[in-house]
């Protein structure tokens, strides 16, 4: 057991985040979350008021923690723009092989929660977006990709587009499929 409450709601973020990324919003309950956290429901509501306040923070967490690891990955993103482009894909495809691979997890929460345009998760599932749409641009730009912030979005569309049918069909060709129709979009094909 944790000794202090910075420990406590860390042990509970990870616990939740762990079921979320499993079962989704819906399918949790706050006894399932306080069980695995081993902690009392008591203690689970003295640090989160409600479901929808724990689930923001765990969500908030975790945007940091992609964003993050998505700098480290932009920061191998270099060279030409046909470059950029394969690697991007590439490793789409390879994160595609991860055991019990879900898709992205923003990206499903906020088709969860699409009736509650509201929801908070929704708000950083939304700004989790842009902020990797705008680091794509930046990639493109510094490769002197005309009109790269038109030309990131459509291949932030494809990629999102990807990542969907690669979960739907389990084939990975989709990410082939979509840097080449990147590769044309920036005139590198």
């Amino acid at each position: 057991m944790p000794k202090n409450a910075g420990d406590t709601r860390g042990q509970i973020l990870k616990a939740a985040y762990a079921l979320f990324r499993r079962k989704g919003f819906t399918r949790v309950s706050m006894d399932e979350i306080a069980a695995s956290a081993r902690i009392t429901k008591k203690t689970l509501y003295y640090h989160f008021k409600s479901k929808d306040a724990l689930f923001a923070a765990m969500f908030e967490s975790h945007h940091e923690l992609a964003l993050q690891a998505f700098q480290t990955f932009g920061d191998r993103l270099k060279g030409s723009p046909a470059q950029i482009v394969d690697a991007l894909f590439s490793d789409l495809a390879d994160w595609t092989l991860k055991p019990k691979w879900a898709g992205s997890g923003f990206t499903r929460i906020a088709m969860e929660l699409a009736d509650l345009p509201g929801h908070p998760a929704r708000a950083i599932a939304k700004r989790h977006k842009s902020i990797l749409e705008e680091s794509l641009a930046d990639l493109l730009a510094r490769a002197k990709v005309p009109a790269a912030s038109e030309r990131a979005r459509e291949i932030w569309l494809l990629s999102e587009g990807a990542i969907s049918l690669i979960l739907i069909s389990g084939d990975r060709q989709y990410a082939a499929a979509a840097a080449d129709a990147a590769k044309r979009l920036i005139g590198a094909k």
